[in-house]
């Protein structure tokens, strides 16, 4: 993941793309989102804790709403192709083996299940996990902005080294 991270960031910054945008633009990607955009950010890119925080929320943001409203259709639509039928198979097996926890606590797991940074958890699998459970797409939204700003403050807590400094 930090030779992807360092890929991108050594590309972008070539073009002359802002820390910001970069941080934003990262916390986009499955697998690396908000958590990894925010190590980028405090890192690589000096950037201060309240800028990197609210691009890695906004960024991580911007596609939950599109996979709690269009993931099963695109889903769907996948499944007609032998090619690439096999990976929202993968994605959904994926995503219901940590379903548990939304399932047992509803929208509350969800908001747990985005705002624990752990590996395998965040906002798009937890987006997914909503779609594929058929939750209110509004409230699984709001879980998840809420869980996404929880995970961005522990993170960021971690990265900039608060906690060292609160202690």
């Amino acid at each position: 993941m930090e030779a992807i991270t360092e890929s991108i960031v050594t590309a972008l910054s070539a073009r002359g793309v802002s820390p910001q945008i970069i941080t934003f633009l990262i916390s986009m990607i499955p697998l690396l989102e908000l958590r990894g955009s925010i190590i980028v950010a405090g890192g690589l890119l000096k950037l201060p804790f309240i800028q990197t925080f609210v691009a890695a929320v906004i960024g991580n943001m911007v596609p939950i709403p599109f996979i709690l409203l269009f993931i099963k259709k695109i889903f769907a639509w996948m499944r007609k192709s032998e090619k690439l039928r096999k990976f929202p198979e993968w994605c959904e097996k994926r995503a219901m083996n940590h379903s548990e926890q939304i399932e047992k606590y509803g929208y509350f797991g969800l908001f747990l299940f985005v705002a624990i940074p752990l590996p395998g958890t965040g906002a798009w699998t937890g987006s997914l996990i909503a779609s594929l459970l058929n939750m209110k797409t509004g409230k699984s939204l709001f879980a998840v902005l809420l869980g996404v700003m929880t995970a961005g403050l522990i993170m960021s807590l971690l990265s900039f080294g608060l906690i060292q400094k609160l202690v």
